[in-house]
């Protein structure tokens, strides 16, 4: 979609206001495609240590990361500035909610937040991994899925919920942080930690001896989507949805992903083969 295309949209986000869309207060409710062209912003939100997604300098306070990059990019083909919130993850739904900002990418559509807010599809997809002890020969889900495999997570996270799906067998230790998880695997108490391929190669970036990071075939994903206050409108996420969708096809994203790696001192090299995003 061009920038003729998106001023027809705000056209018609328009005469929808004007036919009724209104608030229980009876205020007329422009929808945030309106209002982002009416004010020339794009409001997004970040989190000050999110990196590699978000990263602020505590130097200048100035933004890096890679949805910073995807934002920026959204910004200038609408032709519009950009302010970033502060945000946590946590919060980063009530923004939302709050009509603090107009999007936040870097959610994954849960069942509970689906109840709540809008999502696109997917921004980029990122894999469940596991960083094993050395040596420790697994490759498949069917190798991990064994009752003398010793998997560790951080409890009711979207890891849980994979090693739970698909190596059930397992000893699983559910533990209340990725943290907690990672020192078990340190101190060997277990075999292996469940980590999207992000978080798993920031992690042994950090410490090389940790562990081998393995991507059990077949390969299964989670995704990263971005995240829309609930509105009657639906023409700003069907705008996003489509932006996305083009710029995943362009290569874009994927390649503002692999760069911003290397704030958490992951090159493209690092990847492991026939990885996806």
């Amino acid at each position: 979609m061009d920038r003729r295309e998106f001023n027809k949209l705000i056209g018609f986000g328009a005469v929808a206001g004007a036919a009724g869309l209104y608030t229980g207060k009876g205020a007329l409710a422009a929808g945030s495609l309106e209002r982002i062209k009416a004010s020339g912003t794009l409001r997004i939100a970040a989190v000050a240590d999110g990196a590699p997604y978000y990263q602020k300098s505590v130097t200048d306070g100035s933004w890096r990361g890679f949805y910073i990059d995807i934002c920026k990019k959204l910004a200038d083909d609408l032709g519009v500035k950009m302010s970033i919130l502060e945000t946590t993850w946590g919060n980063s739904v009530l923004d939302l909610q709050a009509d603090k900002i107009d999007v936040f990418f870097g959610l994954n559509p849960t069942p509970e937040r689906q109840k709540v807010i809008d999502f696109s599809g997917p921004v980029f997809k990122n894999a469940f991994t596991m960083v094993t002890k050395k040596g420790l020969g697994a490759k498949s889900w069917s190798d991990f899925n064994k009752p003398e495999m010793r998997i560790a997570v951080d409890a009711g996270s979207s890891h849980d919920a994979a090693v739970t799906r698909l190596a059930p067998n397992a000893q699983i230790s559910r533990l209340k942080t990725a943290s907690d998880a990672t020192a078990a695997l340190q101190a060997g108490r277990v075999d292996a930690q469940c980590l999207v391929l992000i978080l798993s190669l920031s992690l042994r970036a950090k410490n090389a001896a940790l562990g081998e990071i393995v991507m059990p075939t077949p390969a299964d994903f989670t995704t990263s989507n971005a995240g829309f206050r609930r509105e009657a409108d639906q023409s700003w996420r069907e705008f996003v949805d489509g932006w996305i969708s083009r710029e995943r096809d362009s290569g874009f994203i994927k390649n503002a992903v692999v760069k911003n790696m290397e704030l958490v001192g992951v090159k493209e090299s690092d990847f492991p083969p026939g990885f996806e995003i």
